[in-house]
């Protein structure tokens, strides 16, 4: 059979177009979708890049990447789903909840691979853990299972101190992120004002809240929208003399004070390595969700000099990592 023959054969009688894709030109394409801009290099990305070159691939080499940035605005992903799709690429990589969403709604028949925070049953991404059907898989990363131990390590710094939470009312996960707090209020025998903000403007208008009501704690519910403006949020917090913890390591080393929760870098990882399987013809329902279990506690001393705050002995002895 002549090449063109069986390229039209295999095109014709596959479910997945990715091997009639990759005959057609020389390197394979994956399309990233990434909400923050260009500016923001989130762990997780080149961790991504990383589990890639595991399985073989290497950008610029045997593989291409097409980068898709929504510059902090989630409404633009759905947009940059679909020029992923017009553009025929072998695999779409969705970091974020929004942007495996975005990316689910723009394709059903090239495969995707997802790093989120947060379960992607319940989000409806996949049917199940272990049988994801349809063409998504991935990894995900613990982000509002943590919720009620960073809230008690919040408390163990500053015991007396009014707590507030900030939150995305159009978060996918929003509804889990208040109920994991109702139980963390429980749980140290305390309440906790619900802030809320679903864009920049909001951020600034939830800190003038935060004083007027003499909060001095914070707890920032981990969302995208909070991702793209974190260095806003950690100036926030240094400038109204506010300990805040946030649910991924980005905040402290945007000059926050505190982060409690999953791995990022794992599960971008993960992805990555899914991504070079399935250019190898492996297919997403046969290729499980990770969850990845690992979490850290990381903490900026430098933060907390500014604030004024001496971290307590046990809580420092806890920390995966001290930035100083």
């Amino acid at each position: 059979m002549r090449r063109r023959e069986f390229i039209g054969a295999l095109g014709a009688a596959a479910a997945w177009p990715l091997a009639a894709r990759a005959q057609q030109r020389s390197v394979p394409v994956i399309g990233v979708l990434i909400s923050p801009d260009n500016t923001v290099q989130p762990q997780s990305l080149p961790a991504f890049l990383e589990g890639l070159k595991e399985t073989g691939f290497i950008d610029g080499q045997n593989v291409t990447i097409e980068y898709r940035w929504a510059e902090g605005r989630t409404d633009r992903l759905p947009a940059l789903a679909a020029d992923l799709v017009r553009r025929r690429v072998d695999v779409i990589a969705a970091f974020a909840n929004v942007g495996a969403l975005a990316a689910r709604a723009a394709t059903s028949t090239i495969p995707i691979v997802f790093s989120i925070g947060g379960d992607p049953v319940a989000l409806g991404l996949v049917a199940s853990l272990s049988r994801p059907g349809g063409n998504l898989t991935g990894a995900s990363f613990l982000t509002t299972e943590t919720t009620v131990k960073l809230t008690e390590m919040l408390h163990e710094l500053v015991p007396d101190a009014a707590i507030a939470a900030l939150l995305n009312p159009a978060s996918p996960t929003g509804e889990t992120q208040t109920r994991e707090l109702q139980q963390a209020a429980r749980s140290i025998g305390v309440k906790i004002d619900v802030l809320t903000a679903a864009n920049e403007h909001d951020i600034d208008a939830a800190f003038a809240t935060l004083v007027e009501r003499r909060a001095r704690a914070l707890i920032i519910l981990g969302d995208p929208l909070f991702n793209n403006h974190l260095k806003q949020l950690a100036a926030l917090t240094l400038r109204h003399g506010i300990a805040a913890i946030y649910q991924t390591r980005f905040f402290p080393d945007a000059g926050g004070l505190m982060s409690y929760g999953g791995s990022v870098t794992d599960a971008g990882r993960i992805a990555g390595l899914y991504a070079g399987r399935i250019l190898k013809g492996e297919k997403p329902p046969d290729l499980p969700v990770q969850q990845v279990t690992k979490v850290a506690l990381v903490i900026n001393l430098k933060t907390a000099k500014a604030l004024g705050l001496t971290i307590p002995p046990p809580l420092l002895g806890r920390a995966d990592e001290v930035i100083e």
